[in-house]
């Protein structure tokens, strides 16, 4: 169970993440979360740099999708709407149901398919399970509440797991 909830890279935030990293590992469909991952919670709507970032997988050929466990359908339907992007609401997140559903959609396969997000036991896990790469990030707006404060220190040690292999890799 623990190798499902090491992520297969780690970035520090989403716009590391780019056309031609996702181009190099075959992806053409980036699931992403949007709470902490693209935006602080409190962010209600994209800024200029998440616009840029869109355009630049658009214009790659990379469609980008929100896939979000939010149970405000209003906040991701407004974000995703100002992006000009789909989304799959209510995904159920580790549940392979959304990630199901987000492939379906778009005629894309598990091998072409990437998800980023910031949480282990519902980005990761849910990735892993659905058989598509788990690109994460470390949160932004940081770990607020005491709860997630402690799910951020319980990721600690798969996330260390991931940049040693990350180390590993790039010195071969």
């Amino acid at each position: 169970m623990r190798f499902l909830m090491v992520p297969d890279r780690l970035f520090q935030c989403y716009d590391q993440v780019t056309p031609s990293f996702l181009r190099e590992q075959g992806i053409c469909l980036l699931l992403t979360d949007l709470d902490f991952t693209l935006a602080p919670k409190s962010v209600p709507e994209p800024d200029e740099a998440i616009f840029a970032w869109i355009e630049s997988m658009k214009t790659a050929g990379i469609e980008v999708m929100i896939l979000s466990n939010n149970r405000r359908s209003a906040r991701v339907e407004q974000f995703c709407g100002k992006l000009g992007i789909r989304y799959v609401g209510h995904a159920g997140k580790p549940s392979r149901r959304g990630f199901t559903e987000a492939m379906q959609k778009t005629g894309v396969s598990k091998s072409e398919t990437a998800m980023l997000g910031d949480k282990l036991l519902t980005d990761v896990l849910g990735a892993r399970g659905s058989g598509v790469m788990a690109l994460m990030v470390e949160p932004l707006g940081g770990a607020v509440t005491p709860w997630q404060k402690v799910l951020h220190a319980l990721q600690a040690p798969f996330k260390a797991i991931c940049r040693r292999r990350m180390a590993h890799f790039s010195a071969i």
